[in-house]
């Protein structure tokens, strides 16, 4: 497909991508910098900043403020200005807590690249190594941020080994840290050569810039100490020799990285990292469906839901499903085909968020992710299409890893709490099963961390105290097969044998055992550990 025309200039202008890191290392705070420099909030609500006025935008659930951490992923559209374009930005903030991966997981379809922020002193940590992984599975191009170098960090090329050894993916710098911890300066930009210093007084103001004609410039002696500056030269001269030069074609085949640093606590080195998206990240891309790949400059509006959040409005019970638009220019009011049921949709409350603050989306283009309210119609892997019947595939469900039993606190709510676990069920915050024999629900997570946020989330938005309860079933597989082979399966393991929230059926099980005799007794029957959320 190289010989496809340039894309319409509304769409070639957007860039959607996904913050990725492990827990803690400043990726909310960069999301909230981001923000700013967009011109979208004036102030930046440091994560955990004192009084109820400034609490993090991008953190809308209860938990997520009495933690200090992201639960649910939450989609935010901001414009960027450089002097040539005025670029749409859609970032989509996954969660960085390693028991939400699922979540995460999916965001990662939705968008056509990831930043990955890594903490200066601790490197790469298990979580961003395990999210790595997705996006290599997917290819995206990844650009790097190597946060907090205004405290105690480790050495520079240290970091940059071991982000090449650990991930096994080429390193590029597009900046060099001048100093660390309490000397940190700035950094000197080594795509544009210029130098960057960061105001410690005023921690949301741009950094200075000082344009030179590379670092033999005499000017960087007056803003640079001598024994730094002769450092900073030594660095960079070895960094040109012994790292590869940036080169688009390979960031964009996922290969090569190239790395800023910068302190997003101190609004430094943000802006540089939004130049480098705007300049190098990708354009809206071609996404993989069945029967055809869908490219974004086609004229008909395609989409597909990758999230969907329950009760975003407590007071509404309403549900909004996450749609990322891969094709065509939509409007407001548009009638749109639900794939999975072939019925019409008119879309007439679209939504665009700003974190938590939403408007109605009058339009939007290929790349943008809008948000459609709705009473449970829409769920995770649906296509939305101008009439033609498109899946969108590689959207997966996983096996949950931990099982526990549900039940209400007041037996006579039994009703209400069906209602609430099929809510979170089509949301994909868990997986719930309904067991053949027996009362009560199994409720299946991929970390513990969701139980507790399941409860809460039930008590608060549903008024319904509820009990989990260790469970005698310890995984669970969907079941493939021929349906005689399924219904003979099913009646001779009852006990085992429980339906998801759509109705297919799971075979729950207690020891790695089970499932080995499975394959070896019933060779008709395939278990499988994931299923593809497609209609």
């Amino acid at each position: 497909m190289d010989n496809r025309p340039p894309l319409p200039p509304e769409i070639a202008r957007r860039r959607t991508f996904a913050i990725i890191s492990h827990p803690d290392a400043g990726k909310t705070t960069l999301t909230e910098k981001f923000l700013l420099y967009g011109g979208a909030i004036q102030m930046a609500g440091q994560v955990r900043a004192k009084g109820e006025a400034r609490r993090t935008r991008s953190d809308f659930m209860q938990m997520e403020k009495d933690r200090g951490i992201s639960v649910s992923a939450s989609a935010m559209s901001f414009d960027f200005h450089t002097p040539e374009v005025n670029f749409r930005f859609n970032l989509v903030d996954t969660p960085g807590h390693s028991d939400f991966s699922e979540d995460t997981y999916r965001t990662l379809t939705a968008v056509d690249a990831a930043i990955m922020v890594i903490d200066g002193a601790k490197g790469v940590e298990s979580q961003t190594q395990k999210l790595f992984e997705v996006c290599r599975l997917r290819d995206l191009p990844i650009l790097t941020f190597c946060n907090k170098m205004d405290r105690e960090s480790r050495d520079t090329f240290e970091i940059i080994d071991e982000i090449q050894e650990n991930l096994a993916i080429d390193v590029t710098p597009a900046s060099w840290p001048i100093g660390v911890g309490r000397d940190f300066l700035g950094c000197y930009d080594l795509l544009h050569d210029r130098l960057e210093l960061m105001d410690r007084a005023d921690r949301n103001k741009v950094a200075e810039t000082v344009s030179l004609k590379g670092l033999d410039d005499p000017a960087l002696a007056t803003h640079v100490p001598a024994d730094l500056l002769e450092k900073l030269k030594e660095e960079v001269e070895m960094a040109r020799e012994l790292l590869p030069a940036m080169d688009i074609e390979a960031f964009q085949q996922g290969t090569l990285t190239p790395i800023w640093f910068g302190s997003a606590m101190n609004s430094f080195g943000v802006k540089e990292l939004m130049d480098g998206i705007a300049e190098y990240g990708p354009e809206p891309q071609i996404q993989n469906a069945d029967p055809r790949q869908v490219a974004p400059e086609e004229k008909k509006v395609s989409g597909f839901v990758f999230k969907v959040q329950a009760n975003m409005d407590p007071k509404h019970r309403d549900r909004v499903a996450f749609v990322r638009l891969v094709s065509g220019h939509f409007n407001r009011g548009m009638k749109l085909t639900h794939v999975r049921s072939k019925k019409p949709m008119a879309i007439s409350n679209p939504v665009m968020f700003l974190a938590s603050d939403r408007e109605l989306a009058e339009e939007a283009w290929a790349g943008d992710i809008i948000g459609i309210p709705n009473h449970g119609q829409l769920r995770i892997g649906d296509a939305l299409t101008e009439g033609e019947a498109l899946r969108f595939t590689g959207i997966p469900s996983f096996a949950p890893e931990l099982l526990q039993s549900c039940r209400a606190g007041d037996p006579l709510k039994a009703k209400h709490l069906d209602k609430a676990l099929m809510q979170f069920a089509e949301e994909g915050a868990a997986k719930v099963f309904k067991p053949t024999f027996g009362s009560g629900f199994i409720v299946g997570v991929v970390g513990a961390l969701q139980f507790e946020v399941l409860a809460s989330r039930i008590e608060l938005e549903y008024g319904l105290p509820v009990r989990f309860e260790a469970s005698q079933f310890t995984s669970a597989r969907w079941v493939h097969g021929n349906k005689d082979a399924v219904d003979a399966f099913a009646n001779a393991n009852k006990q085992h044998i429980a339906t998801d929230n759509d109705g297919d059926p799971v075979y729950l099980t207690r020891l790695q055992w089970d499932i080995d005799r499975v394959g070896r007794d019933y060779p008709d029957i395939t278990l499988s550990a994931t299923k593809e959320l497609m209609v």
